[in-house]
């Protein structure tokens, strides 16, 4: 069968330049930059950051702008409900609620931020060695870290109380003693998990010693779940001050977090809810803010989710 001649008006010119086709349509981006664009795209988390942020300015900026201080005491004008003068209200001594539950703020941002930074050192080094040596060096500290963690948490505090005065860092070391086991147990797992890889044997059989492995390489790699646990970290320290303080153990007079007010706030629930209702809903609020925000830093730091 013979072909017909082909002719110029067979063919279609295609409008495209030379190198549109190799184009790369995408940017390229780094891991943690794609991180915090997954994790903008979450409306909730991103709430989350906001009330943070807002509870911390408060916490500096609230009770001087009130007018009034958090400890002196005003019997004539105990137990006002919320005015323009008291925007919060008096509690049974007179002393303004809303002065008093943002220097509460300070006092139970301020424990809840140093309990978790000391858990996160600790568990950091004690999981990092534990994981990497393996062996009896890890099975001697996680069964050390089992027996501390099998203690009861009451009994540890209590006897401290005893032991030590009163105060911010007694509640702060009380809460640490124990508080360190779950971050170690994540990043030995995390460790464990990275130390077969490439990079790592390639390190050590370029002759880097175990030291800089686990500052240079390992620990680095695993602060995705290190962040998440550290902001999941905080609302539980923050809610075990309020508990302890709610029971008499936590900060001693004339300091005030939410605990002592939620505590001193029930003998008189019945006649001022609003006593209560002040640092009972600054807790649930600050709790509810940093878990969002963990959940959205666990989702966005998710390798899995990339695309």
């Amino acid at each position: 069968m013979s072909q017909l001649p082909l002719k110029e008006t067979d063919f279609e010119p295609i409008e495209m330049k030379q190198f549109d086709a190799e184009r790369i349509v995408g940017e390229s981006t780094s891991y943690w930059k794609d991180a915090w664009r997954r994790f903008k795209q979450n409306k909730l988390a991103v709430a989350g950051t906001f009330i943070i942020l807002l509870l911390g300015i408060m916490a500096f900026i609230g009770a001087p702008i009130s007018g009034h201080n958090y400890y002196d005491n005003d019997l004539i004008n105990a137990n006002q409900s919320p005015s323009a003068e008291y925007w919060f209200g008096t509690d049974n001594l007179g002393r303004d609620i809303f002065a008093r539950t943002w220097y509460g703020a300070k006092i139970s941002l301020f424990i809840g931020l140093t309990a978790a930074f000391i858990d996160i050192v600790i568990g950091i080094i004690w999981g990092s060695i534990s994981g990497y040596l393996s062996g009896r060096v890890d099975e001697y500290m996680m069964r050390i870290a089992d027996i501390l963690a099998g203690i009861p948490y009451l009994l540890v505090v209590i006897l401290l109380m005893v032991i030590m005065r009163p105060g911010l860092w007694t509640l702060i070391i009380a809460m640490t003693i124990t508080g360190w086991i779950n971050m170690a147990r994540i990043v030995r797992g995390e460790v464990m998990r990275l130390k077969s890889e490439e990079y790592v044997i390639a390190a050590r059989s370029l002759g880097a010693g175990s030291l800089r492995i686990i500052a240079k390489h390992l620990i680095p790699n695993t602060f995705g779940p290190i962040l998440v646990t550290l902001t999941l970290t905080v609302p539980t320290a923050i809610f075990t001050e309020a508990f302890l303080s709610f029971l008499g153990l936590g900060v001693p007079a004339p300091l005030a977090s939410w605990g002592t007010m939620s505590s001193d706030a029930l003998q008189s629930f019945r006649y001022y809810p609003f006593q209560l209702f002040f640092p009972a809903f600054f807790i649930c609020l600050t709790m509810l803010a940093f878990n969002v925000v963990g959940d959205g830093m666990r989702d966005a730091l998710d390798p899995k989710s990339r695309r």
